[in-house]
């Protein structure tokens, strides 16, 4: 009876002693095509070449075999991928809360957040929060959006209209800018500012550091991924109101 008993499933290909068939189909270390050759005659050659036999394509029949230096071939496989991990995209969407009476000072502050996410070629989600007799009032939210979506124009457009959610209004802004092309001028930034900085020896090292790159945050922002509500400065009247 067969039984599992766990443990991964190895997904290198096998090497040398661990092919077991009677004959492969060889490719020699330049890629040239040497043909059917028996198992013993493909693992004398890579004796010869000090190389390894390699399977690279078990499935086929004969299974076809290539004669390399499998250490090499692994580190630089490994090196692709990490450079193919570090060039990656990912979609990220952020999230700014605001109220709908909101001071013009923090509408500013906000703002400027809105702007650098969409530099960065993230989305960004706005919720409009309402409380108590607010939510008589869903135009003043959608002209707070309209207007936000107006001031950042040049860097994002409307993705997803304005529509209410229970108490909250929502509205996804959507960057002009790709996320791979932010990514790529963030690195030519930073690039510069050492290049920079490399030119002009007396400048501080420590205040060309404090410089903040793309994506990057100043003291006392709000970390990646962390949403951002605006408080409201709400008349005293109205506030005891809703008390």
């Amino acid at each position: 009876m067969w039984c599992y008993r766990g443990g991964s499933i190895s997904t290198e290909p096998r090497i040398n002693d661990r092919i077991r068939v009677p004959e492969v189909r060889l490719v020699g270390p330049s890629g040239e095509q040497v043909g059917i050759v028996p198992l013993a005659k493909a693992l004398e050659l890579a004796q010869e070449y000090d190389l390894d036999l390699v399977e690279v394509a078990a499935s086929a029949r004969p299974p076809v075999c290539k004669l390399m230096d499998y250490g090499k071939f692994k580190y630089e496989s490994a090196m692709k991928a990490r450079e193919a991990r570090k060039n990656q995209a990912h979609t990220v969407i952020k999230e700014m809360k605001l109220r709908p009476k909101i001071d013009p000072h923090d509408y500013d502050t906000k703002k400027g957040h809105v702007v650098r996410f969409l530099k960065q070629g993230d989305k960004v989600k706005i919720t409009i929060m309402f409380r108590g007799r607010e939510q008589s009032r869903p135009e003043l939210g959608y002209r707070l959006l309209q207007r936000l979506a107006s001031d950042v124009e040049d860097l994002g457009f409307v993705e997803s209209n304005p529509k209410q959610d229970g108490r909250n209004m929502i509205m996804v802004l959507g960057p002009h800018k790709k996320k791979t092309e932010a990514m790529a001028e963030a690195r030519e930034a930073q690039a510069a500012r050492k290049a920079e900085a490399k030119a002009n020896p007396g400048r501080s090292q420590n205040a060309a550091d404090g410089e903040i790159a793309e994506g990057e945050f100043a003291e006392g922002e709000i970390a990646e991924g962390e949403t951002f509500e605006a408080e409201t400065a709400e008349a005293p009247a109205e506030a005891s109101a809703e008390a």
